[in-house]
């Protein structure tokens, strides 16, 4: 593999007070995410409020400001618009119309097309779902999330031992958590599409965690000469260069999805760059320090 980085030797564990704090406002931010979502306050998608969503591509480009008031003169209230003016598509997403199911997209459409009847519309796509229908999926997706988590504990403790368990665990959430809070504080819609790409970052922080675990593992044969935190040291600083490689080329992957994959993917890909950097910050920083906070005094040993 290339190395763009060699014979380091820098005191990660040395810096762990420091990284600590900025785990910490990540995991807090998360946290606050997690109440807001639960309590109905975060800026969740209509998979799981319920409501409808419509997608749209016009003929010739149109003023947003147009299609607000085309809808509004309809009787449509309390709706989201996005446009996108380079394809001429707009989105309009309206949360929580069970009462309407079934014909609000018609109403939507048709609004639209008598609006404007020299501009072709084209139907992208629709979709609607009821709050009850999104309360289900709300709840389907933290059990999801909660799942993969008792997943990877169980793999980690069954592959090295239960405090580097915690460590693996404690860095995928701490991952997942960043994420979840960074998107609640720019105010990006949580929704299914943000939930598969937090799951597929606790997959990738897994991987890149398990890889200092391996080196550790095979660096403990030096615990007689060095200290236990001079090993994890050593540890890091050999693989180093290799996680940066990885990271760059998978966030290489994740930046031409952001700019050339489209909207549908655009917040997945979003989701997806910030993973794969905090992901690579906690697999350095913050699951080591934690597998040695956990151990304490204790000798740390692990499965051959």
């Amino acid at each position: 593999m290339i190395e763009i980085i060699k014979k380091t030797n820098i005191d990660f564990m040395g810096l762990k007070k420091y990284t600590f704090i900025i785990s910490g406002i990540l995991v807090i931010s998360g946290i606050i995410a997690i109440i807001q979502i639960v309590t109905g306050s975060a800026n969740l998608g209509i998979d799981f409020v319920g409501g409808t969503a419509v997608q749209l591509k016009f003929e010739k480009q149109v003023p947003i400001q147009d299609v607000r008031h085309m809808l509004e003169s309809a009787g449509i209230k309390d709706f989201d618009l996005q446009e996108f003016p380079t394809v001429n598509k707009v989105l309009i997403r309206i949360k929580q119309k069970e009462e309407t199911l079934g014909k609000f997209s018609q109403k939507i459409i048709s609004t639209l097309r008598n609006g404007f009847k020299g501009n072709k519309i084209t139907v992208d796509s629709t979709i609607e779902i009821g709050p009850k229908v999104g309360a289900k999926l709300r709840q389907d997706a933290l059990w999801a999330i909660l799942a993969a988590t008792l997943g990877i504990l169980l793999y980690i403790a069954w592959r090295f031992q239960f405090s580097f368990s915690i460590g693996a665990t404690a860095a995928t959430a701490h991952d997942v958590l960043a994420v979840l809070g960074l998107f609640n504080i720019m105010g990006i819609e949580i929704n299914l599409i943000v939930v598969s790409a937090l799951l597929t970052i606790a997959g990738y922080s897994l991987t890149d965690t398990v890889v200092v675990f391996d080196r550790i593992r095979e660096n403990l044969r030096y615990v007689a000469k060095e200290s236990i935190v001079g090993v994890i040291n050593r540890s890091i600083n050999e693989v180093l260069s290799r996680t940066i490689v990885t990271s760059l080329t998978t966030l290489l992957a994740a930046m031409a999805l952001f700019l050339f994959g489209g909207e549908v993917i655009h917040y997945f890909a979003l989701a997806m760059i910030l993973g794969i950097s905090v992901g690579t910050y906690s697999s350095v920083f913050v699951a080591s320090p934690i597998v040695l906070l956990w151990k304490g005094k204790k000798p740390l040993s692990i499965k051959k």
